[in-house]
């Protein structure tokens, strides 16, 4: 019996966002250091618009994603309710 795994294909804005050609220790930190360097990356990346969308979306609850950091797009969050 053959089985075909079918891997979903990753959304085109994420092949090209600045964060990946940047590696992910910029946008996931460890807890209490800064996110300015991932903030400066994302404020030039075109994609921004698309990566926020899709954090919100998903409920990303760690890293930064489309210049926001957790609790930028937790405020956002209860901000739209």
């Amino acid at each position: 019996m053959h089985i075909d795994t079918i891997i979903p294909a990753e959304p085109a804005w994420q092949t090209q966002a600045l964060c990946a050609q940047t590696g992910a220790d910029f946008f996931f930190p460890e807890p209490g250091s800064s996110v300015r360097e991932a903030k400066r990356i994302c404020a030039m990346c075109e994609m921004r618009p698309a990566c926020l969308e899709y954090a919100l979306a998903n409920d990303e609850r760690f890293g930064v994603w489309g210049g926001l950091s957790e609790k930028e797009r937790l405020s956002l969050r209860r901000a739209a309710r």
